[in-house]
């Protein structure tokens, strides 16, 4: 038998956007009973170094701190590791030769969901921190499918995303969706068709304040937790057909 399914979850960056992620693993999963729900181990620790800053050069690597949770979740006897954090897969190289388990990548759960779709979007706006843009995993992606992208401008960044971002983290939710919203509506307004939401902070800030284009958003957390339920699928209707439980402990 495959090692059995258990899911581990390299979070903290933010905890609300971890919490976030867990609810988002419960909407993915069809289930009957408790047992039936996907097997996760998470590791919600806050305490790892701010990634914006370390990639802009102004504050230390938080890859020490992201390769702790790597090996406690390792230890916990998990057989996939994700990250729902856009910013944190800028290490996912370094992580995962780290990991005995396989790291899913956030992009590629992303451009599978967007392949998916009955009509792809030509143009797609990205909302994303400085590093995820500087990066280009997205860029390229989409590109490759024939999707146009458009990206936020240096002063959009400066005055809408970043303290957007930032009032998130110190939990004001509706500061930071009044200014996300507006960054948003400048990419629809230069002609984006449907909006990336690559920053974990940003469908929650939204959401909060009702957004009206929210059904023009996509959000990759939730496209790598449906990844994650289909795995868990897989895996539960193989290996459990006609049972409630994985019986993952023995």
């Amino acid at each position: 038998m495959a090692k059995p399914f258990l899911l581990g979850v390299l979070g903290g960056m933010g905890p609300l956007a971890t919490l976030d992620f867990q609810q988002k693993l419960l909407d993915a999963t069809p289930a009957d009973s408790d047992q039936q729900q996907l097997p996760s181990v998470v590791w919600n620790v806050p305490q790892v170094a701010d990634r914006q800053k370390a990639l802009a050069g102004r504050g230390p690597s938080p890859l020490p701190q992201l390769l702790l949770g790597i090996e406690k979740l390792n230890q916990a006897g998990v057989s996939h590791i994700v990250i729902p954090c856009n910013t944190a897969h800028h290490w996912f190289d370094e992580l995962s030769y780290a990991s005995a388990a396989p790291l899913l990548h956030i992009v590629d759960a992303t451009l599978e969901g967007l392949v998916a779709l009955p009509q792809k979007p030509q143009r797609v706006g990205l909302v994303a921190t400085q590093g995820t843009l500087d990066a280009g995993w997205y860029q390229r992606a989409l590109a490759q499918k024939g999707m146009e992208v458009l990206l936020p401008t240096a002063d959009e960044l400066q005055q809408w995303f970043v303290p957007g971002c930032y009032a998130v983290k110190r939990g004001a939710l509706r500061e930071g969706g009044e200014l996300l919203s507006l960054q948003a509506q400048a990419l629809l307004a230069r002609g984006a068709e449907q909006l990336l939401l690559a920053c974990t902070e940003v469908p929650l800030a939204l959401r909060t304040v009702a957004a009206p284009f929210l059904s023009l958003t996509h959000d990759p957390a939730q496209l790598l937790a449906q990844r994650c339920a289909e795995i868990w699928l897989e895996y539960r209707h193989s290996y459990f057909p006609h049972t409630q439980s994985n019986n993952w402990n023995k």
